[in-house]
């Protein structure tokens, strides 16, 4: 399919870790710009409140985001994030793409 063409082509390096295994593919992730922002909670640390950045996801079908458990994370560039929400998109009865809103992890030491 021409998606998975263009994610290979343009997409950047991610690993999907479970407790299981770490699996690397290439996504798109994009930030959400505050007109899409509908999950503007955030967390509070030890300094303060951190806004935590919300991202679009788009991958192939393989990893599949949304048998995901918990505990799983993405991993880009040094950066994690958690899985909030994640959908198959078909094409026909065929799994095109995934989407995911996903957020950075906020580490508390």
């Amino acid at each position: 399919m021409k998606i998975n063409k263009l994610i290979d082509t343009y997409g950047r390096a991610v690993e999907f870790n479970t407790a299981e295994a770490t699996r690397s593919c290439k996504a798109f992730i994009q930030p959400l710009r505050y007109k899409n922002k509908m999950y503007l909670d955030g967390v509070y640390t030890q300094i303060g409140f951190n806004s935590q950045g919300h991202y679009l996801y788009i991958g192939p079908p393989d990893p599949d985001l949304t048998l995901a458990e918990e505990s799983a994370f993405i991993s880009s560039d040094g950066v994690k994030y958690q899985i909030d929400r994640a959908e198959r998109v078909y094409s026909g009865d065929k799994v095109f793409y995934i989407w995911a809103i996903i957020r950075t992890i906020v580490e508390v030491e």
